[in-house]
C-alpha cells in the first residue's frame, strides 16, 4: 500500500508538469535599463573587441562593447519606406512609467517611435535588438571572462531566450497604446534557426493592454495528443528566443510618426524535458552537450563579433566626421 502511494505521488508529480503549461518571461524591459556610464546594460554586455584583432587602439576596443540596453535597440524600415529621414526619425528610448500609475508604476518600458512615409502605400518597421541574441552563450565574471560553470551558456536566458520550450500554447505581449491604427507582431526563432512571424494584433487602444497569440494547433487534453517517446541525452534542448517585433502600416493609414510602448514578452508553453535527476550524470560522462553547444557559442560569437566590429569602426568614422564639422574654422 505505501509503494502504491508513493507511485501514484509520482505520477500525479509528472502529469502536473504534462497537464498543465508552464509560463515564463521572454523579456522584461524594465531589467534592460542602461545601468552604466557608457549605456549599457550590465547584465547583458557583451564585448567583441576579442574579435577585433590586434590592430586596434584601446579606445576603439572600448567602441565594440554593447548590451541589450533599451537605447541600443533598433527600428528598421522597409526598403520602400527607408528614406534618410524616415529612418533618422525611428528609434527606441528608455520610458519611465509615471510613480502614480495604476500599473507598472516606476518601472521602466521600452519606448518605440516609427516614422512612416506620408505616401499610401504598405509599409513596416522591425524592432531589434543591436544583435542577435545568442542563445547559448556563458555568463560572464566581473573581469569579463566566461563562466566555466555555466554549461549550459544561459547568460541570456530571461533576456530574449527560454530553454526547455515544447508545444507552445500562447504568447502574451503587454503594450501601452495611443489610439494609433497600426498592427503589432513578433518573431522568434527556434533552435533549429527556423524564424516565425506571428500577428497580434492591432494598436488602436488607449492604455495598457495585453496582446496576444494562441496557438490554434495547441491540444490541451492529453488524450487527443499523438504520444510519442524522444530520446533523452544528448538531444539539445528545444529553445526560442526574441529576434524583434513588427509594426505594420496599412495602405489606407495615415503616416507619419507611430508610438508605442512595450513593457514585456511572456510565453506560456509545455515542457519539452521533464525535470529530474538521473541516476548517472551522462554529461559528465561524455560531454556531448557542452562540446556541442560550445560550436553554437563559438559560431554565434564570431558572427555577432564581425558585424558589431563593423558597426563599431562606422561609428568611430561618423563621429570623427562629426568632430571635424563643427571645429572652428582654422582649427
Amino acid at each position: 500500500m505505501k509503494r502504491f502511494g508513493i507511485l501514484l505521488g509520482i505520477m500525479l508529480f509528472a502529469m502536473s508538469f504534462s497537464l498543465y503549461a508552464v509560463e515564463s518571461v521572454l523579456v522584461d524591459f524594465n531589467t534592460l535599463k542602461a545601468d552604466m556610464k557608457d549605456g549599457n546594460n550590465k547584465a547583458t554586455l557583451v564585448d567583441f573587441s576579442s574579435k577585433a584583432g590586434v590592430g586596434y587602439t584601446d579606445e576603439e576596443k572600448k567602441l565594440m562593447k554593447t548590451s541589450l540596453a533599451i537605447g541600443q535597440w533598433e527600428v528598421v524600415l522597409n526598403s520602400s519606406a527607408k528614406t534618410v529621414v524616415n529612418q533618422e526619425l525611428s528609434y527606441t528610448i528608455e520610458a519611465p512609467v509615471n510613480a502614480k500609475a495604476k500599473k507598472y508604476a516606476g518601472e521602466t518600458v521600452m519606448g518605440i517611435r516609427v516614422h512612416f512615409p506620408e505616401d499610401p502605400f504598405n509599409a513596416y518597421a522591425i524592432v531589434k535588438p543591436p544583435f542577435e541574441i545568442p542563445a547559448y552563450m556563458r555568463k560572464t565574471k566581473d573581469d569579463g571572462t566566461e563562466d566555466p560553470a555555466d554549461k549550459n551558456g544561459t547568460k541570456f536566458d530571461g533576456y530574449g531566450v527560454i530553454k526547455n520550450v515544447g508545444a507552445i500554447k500562447s504568447i502574451a505581449v503587454d503594450v501601452y497604446g495611443s489610439n494609433f491604427p497600426n498592427g503589432l507582431g513578433i518573431i522568434l526563432k527556434d533552435q533549429n534557426g527556423k524564424e516565425r512571424n506571428l500577428f497580434l494584433d492591432y494598436l488602436d487602444f488607449r492604455g495598457w493592454r495585453t496582446l496576444g497569440w494562441v496557438n490554434p494547433s495547441y491540444i490541451s487534453e492529453v488524450r487527443n495528443r499523438e504520444l510519442r517517446k524522444y530520446p533523452l541525452y544528448p538531444r539539445t534542448t528545444p529553445m526560442r528566443k526574441l529576434i524583434g517585433f513588427v509594426i505594420y502600416k496599412d495602405a489606407a493609414q495615415e503616416g507619419g510618426d507611430t508610438i508605442t510602448y512595450i513593457k514585456d514578452v511572456k510565453l506560456t508553453y509545455d515542457l519539452a524535458i521533464l525535470p529530474g535527476v538521473d541516476d548517472i550524470d551522462n554529461e559528465a560522462l561524455w560531454g556531448i552537450l557542452d562540446a556541442r553547444e560550445s560550436s553554437r557559442r563559438n559560431a554565434e560569437w564570431k558572427k555577432l563579433g564581425a558585424i558589431q566590429v563593423l558597426r563599431a569602426l562606422e561609428q568611430r568614422k561618423i563621429d570623427q566626421s562629426s568632430n571635424k564639422a563643427a571645429a572652428p574654422a582654422g582649427k
